[in-house]
């Protein structure tokens, strides 16, 4: 029986989008020359998720001389608020709380990230921050 089509984009995939959210439309050529600095993958295996991508919707293809340029055609906020939200929902039953907790319980956040924290929450209260 077939794997069901993930309703995100793969490992492999977020790669590739966040080259381009990062860098803009670019050729197959210079993605592969960006995802080269983590792993050493052949011209022709880029081209093939990037074919995969765009027949999935998530890149949109034009052709500009002899070669295609890629963009995306999903954003960086609404994947990534559609990925979170998923794993919120799975592993903490929906409890942003519960979630956000976890993740101040088990990473090293600095003295500027605490204060960012504050700033974020007194804004989603309403409050001027300080």
């Amino acid at each position: 029986m077939a794997r069901p089509r993930s309703k995100h984009p793969t490992e492999h995939e977020l790669e590739i989008l966040k080259i381009l959210w990062r860098d803009g439309p670019a050729n197959v050529r210079s993605v592969r020359e960006a995802l080269s600095a983590r792993r050493d993958l052949a011209y022709t295996s880029v081209m093939t998720v990037m074919n995969i991508m765009t027949n999935k919707g998530l890149l949109k293809r034009t052709k500009q001389g002899g070669s295609f340029v890629y963009q995306p055609r999903v954003t960086e906020q609404a994947t990534t608020r559609r990925m979170l939200g998923d794993l919120v929902d799975r592993l903490f039953d929906g409890s942003a709380t519960l979630a956000v907790s976890r993740l101040i319980e088990t990473s090293d956040i600095d003295d500027a990230e605490i204060g960012e924290l504050r700033s974020l929450l007194k804004e989603k209260a309403g409050e001027k921050p300080s």
